[in-house]
């Protein structure tokens, strides 16, 4: 059985960038926390822009928007913490999404690592990093970061969560 669909394109700007967010929109992507300390205080956002670049050295990269209270802070922190989150962490998916909540206020959820960057306790996944470089595109900043410490803990049954059309779902 063939399928073929038809032909049509968009050349308008307007019309590359709504189909740009029908297409991405139902793109399923994977859900990490960023959490930082520039010194004024713990910040952290949810993400879905996280992806592996290199594995020697190990490095990531991961999408800011300017638009994200917290992603200046983010940017001049020395080191980030990237936290890949499974489906039992959807509360703290919402949480961190959310502009305005009180992020860090349960001390239960978060602790600091030695290193003194806020890290969130029952993370099966998380991997901190230093910013090695950065390029700012149209209000948003891609920035890559070289992993410096990991911690993966390979005893549970991964169930990520992932975010697509605008809806939080586990695999």
């Amino acid at each position: 059985m063939t399928v073929t669909y038809p032909m049509t394109t968009n050349t308008l700007p307007e019309e590359i960038s709504q189909d740009f967010r029908n297409a991405f929109r139902t793109h399923p992507a994977g859900v990490a926390i960023i959490t930082a300390d520039d010194g004024s205080g713990p910040v952290g956002l949810t993400a879905t822009s996280v992806s592996s670049v290199s594995a020697d050295p190990p490095t990531i990269a991961l999408n800011l928007s300017v638009l994200s209270r917290s992603a200046e802070k983010i940017r001049a922190a020395e080191h980030v913490v990237v936290h890949l989150l499974g489906s039992e962490q959807l509360e703290l998916a919402q949480l961190f999404a959310t502009p305005g909540a009180d992020r860090f206020g349960d001390t239960s959820r978060w602790d600091r690592l030695p290193s003194g960057e806020p890290y969130l306790v029952n993370s099966r996944v998380w991997m901190r990093g230093k910013i090695v470089g950065s390029i700012d595109i149209n209000g948003s900043t891609l920035a890559a970061i070289e992993l410096v410490e990991t911690h993966v803990d390979t005893s549970a049954e991964p169930a990520p969560l992932v975010y697509c059309d605008r809806t939080w779902h586990e695999l």
